[in-house]
């Protein structure tokens, strides 16, 4: 995947003028409330899994 995903609203004050902020992959500039934040990807949700199931125990 090559391409961004970029957010739909700044999450401080719900603006939609966002611009990509300089410090790099992730960091997005609100331009209304002059906020810059960062996004991250933090991996997959095991739900729908028992937590044995999660931990190996194959109960």
């Amino acid at each position: 995947m090559s391409e961004r995903a970029a957010p739909f609203h700044c999450p401080y004050c719900g603006d939609e003028d966002l611009r990509p902020h300089e410090a790099g992959h992730g960091a997005w500039e609100c331009v209304s409330c002059n906020r810059a934040f960062q996004l991250k990807f933090l991996g997959l949700l095991t739900r729908g899994l028992a937590r044995n199931e999660v931990e190996g125990d194959g109960k």
